[in-house]
Formats: structure tokens, sequence, C-alpha cells
């Protein structure tokens, strides 16, 4: 019997031509369709595999960039725009395109991958202001060394990006994210202090980066914190900033006073701090003074979040506090600090970065002025103290930008 006749016979069939048939055939679609979705599922479970990476991940941003780099062919882009600046400062801008939300392919070690950007409608960040998207990778087989391989191509360009850089991070909400641009490390020669208190300080950080396993052994909670005091302009943060450059590692700077700052989340933050990371906790006097006043006066210091002085203290040494952290405080007037904040095991080693002394002062002459001789240096560090007044670093070293040309009038 041809197709035709059959047909032709179903529909001269009363039980088919009253819908017996026609919903047979409906079952029978249904069943297929079931049958292809099933085996599609079943493809993808045991055929292919999968990698999802979120935007809250933080190899999100070097997937993109490596998707950039790797130049995928589609149609559909977006830009991602890059700034870099330079040893002088001079910004630099570079445009890349990825791919923008949809699927695409590309070849990678011999093997297709299908990449799948997905942008989601609801929003994320402290300030809610980014979208929430994934950008999925899916190839056949089931070896996860490829994507292994991704993320490890994507990690190192990212880090070729920034070698030798030093990057600076600030809390938004509750995660750290860089400020700014990578910029060349300070060079720790570059900041004059008091004779012995910079190399003291850069030997105790270096001897506890190099010592972990004699904490470990002895119980002792693997932790260092420093305070550096003194009035303002003599090169606390300058000295800080420089000493991050000279341990390659990067600085966060975290803000007590911050409107929305509570115990759990000062914890939080310090728990995820980046790797090789100086914190820096800056003018905590005025963070502590701030708290005082707004148990005083709860209506006028409505704003100023719920962290609290145990929080604090908790946090730096408590049972939840993080293990291999270095924090550096810096405060204007160490009189106005709680004894119970700055004791040994919250603050291990305390320094003043005073006003200039005759030493400094020689030394940052001869520094801004290297064709000159100790004996003009001498002269010139004699006559600022005859004036018998204070002056810091920073009046110093804007005086000598003044004369930059002509070392002679500066004294």
């Amino acid at each position: 019997m041809t197709i035709a006749e059959l047909f032709s016979s179903l529909g001269d069939n009363p039980y088919f031509g009253a819908g017996f048939g026609l919903a047979g055939l409906g079952a029978g679609a249904a069943v297929l369709r079931k049958g292809l979705v099933v085996a599609t599922i079943l493809f993808r479970r045991h055929c292919m595999i999968s990698m999802e990476v979120p935007s809250k991940d933080v190899s999100y941003q070097w997937i993109l960039k490596w998707i950039s780099v790797r130049g995928t062919k589609t149609h559909h882009l977006s830009v991602d725009t890059s700034i870099t600046q330079n040893d002088v400062g001079k910004l630099t801008t570079k445009y890349n395109f990825i791919p923008s939300p949809g699927d695409h392919f590309f070849r990678y070690k011999k093997n297709w991958i299908k990449v799948e950007r997905v942008r989601e409608q609801q929003m994320t960040g402290a300030h809610r202001e980014n979208p929430w998207e994934t950008v999925t990778f899916i190839a056949l087989g089931n070896n996860r060394s490829i994507f292994f391989d991704i993320l490890e191509e994507a990690r190192m360009l990212a880090l070729d990006s920034i070698e030798g850089k030093l990057i600076t991070y600030v809390a938004k909400g509750a995660e750290w994210r860089q400020f700014g641009f990578p910029r060349t490390p300070r060079p720790l020669s570059s900041v004059v202090l008091e004779e012995g208190v910079k190399e003291s300080i850069v030997s105790d950080v270096k001897e506890f980066i190099s010592n972990q396993p004699w904490y470990s052994a002895r119980g002792i909670p693997y932790r260092r914190g420093y305070l550096l005091y003194g009035p303002p302009g003599c090169g606390k943060t300058s000295f800080i900033t420089a000493l991050a450059g000279e341990l390659q590692f990067s600085i966060c700077i975290l803000s007590l006073s911050e409107i929305g700052m509570t115990d759990d989340r000062l914890n939080y933050l310090l728990s995820i701090a980046p790797q090789d990371s100086i914190i820096l906790l800056e003018d905590v006097d005025v963070a502590v003074a701030g708290r005082d006043m707004s148990r005083e006066d709860p209506d006028r210091f409505a704003g100023m979040g719920s962290l609290t002085f145990s929080g604090l203290l908790n946090a730096l040494d408590g049972v939840a506090s993080t293990e291999g952290r270095i924090v550096f405080m810096t405060t204007n007037h160490l009189e106005r600090l709680p004894p119970a904040l700055i004791r040994p095991g919250r603050v291990d080693m305390k320094e003043k970065i005073d006003f200039c002394t005759k030493y400094q002062l020689e030394q940052m002459f001869l520094r801004f002025f290297p064709d000159q001789n100790q004996e003009e240096a001498t002269v010139f560090a004699d006559c600022v103290m005859s004036h018998g007044q204070d002056v810091s670093a920073a009046q110093i070293q804007g005086y000598f930008m003044f004369h930059k040309n002509d070392p002679k009038n500066s004294n």
C-alpha cells in the first residue's frame, strides 16, 4: 500500500475522521518532541562540558579581556575601553571589542567552543549600577583541563598588564574595587624619614612575610599591625605607598567613618582583602572620635553607620579576624586613640613620623639636587633649622619644587 493510499484509507476511516486519529498524531508528535528534549539533555550531560563565570567572580574581567585579545569571530560586538597611565602620568586609551550578549563560537586548541554571554535585568553592586552577567563556555567532551587552561591564560594576561604596577583598592559595598589606574610604584628611597626609622619598619615587615611557619609552630596569630603617628604632611602615607611598591603589594584603603560601615561589613572586607596587600586605615582618630560623638548625639550623627568600637577591636584581632594580614593605621593625634586600640596584638609596632630633622633636610636636598655636595646640603639644613620653626617634608618638597632650577637660591 502506498503512502497516498494509506492517507486515503485513514480519511475514509470514521474513527480517524472523528478526531481520534488526529489526537494520536498529536500525541506521537509530543512524544517525539519530548524524546528530542531528553536526548538533548542527555547529550549535553554526558557528551559536553560547560563552565559558567558570573560577573561577581574576580576572573570575569580576566575572561572578557582574554576574549577580546583572542579576537573571537562575531559580528555582534561590545566595546571594552581600557586606560593605561605611563610613568609621567599620561593616559592612553585603547578600545577592545568583545562579543556582545548572545551566542558566539570560536576554536581553541582544536576544539570548537560556544560562548554564551547573558545579561540579566537585575542589577548588582553596592549602588546597583551594574547588570548581572554570566559568560558560559560549552565544549564537546569531558576534559576539564581546557577550561583550566583558558582561566590560566586569562589570569596571566591580566597579570602581565599590571606587572610591576601598584594597584589601589577601595571598599565599595561588600567588595574591593580597583581605584584609579595601576601606576608605577614610588621608590622607597624617595621617602626620607629620620635615620633608622624606615629601615626598621621595612625589616620588620619583610621578616613577618617570610616567617609564617614560625608563627604557626608557636600558635601565634599570623597578622601584623603598625601605627604611624605624627603631624600631617610628614610622609606617613607616602612611606606606606612606597613600602607597598617595594614589597610588590597592593594597597587597600578602608575608611572606618564611611556611611554604612558596620561590624559585619568590616569583618567581611578584611577577610576578602586581595592577597599580597596592605590594608590602610587612615586617620583612625577621626573615625574613633566620630563614633564617640555619634553616641552622644545620635540625631546629629545619624548617618555615621553602626560600626562599634568593640566591632573594630574584634575585626583587628578577634576570633573571626583573618590570618596573614598586614594593617597600617595612621593618625595625627596619638593621644586621642584609646589604649585598647593600640595595645600589643593589635598594634605590634609604633613609629613617630615627625617634622624634618637636620638629617632629613640634608638627605632631601641631596636627592632633589644630586649635583650638589654634602657641604651645600649642610648649609641648607642649618639655614632651615636656624629659623626655629618646625617644617614638614611636604613643605620642604614644595619649596624645592619652586627652586628646582636654582638650588643656590634655595638656601
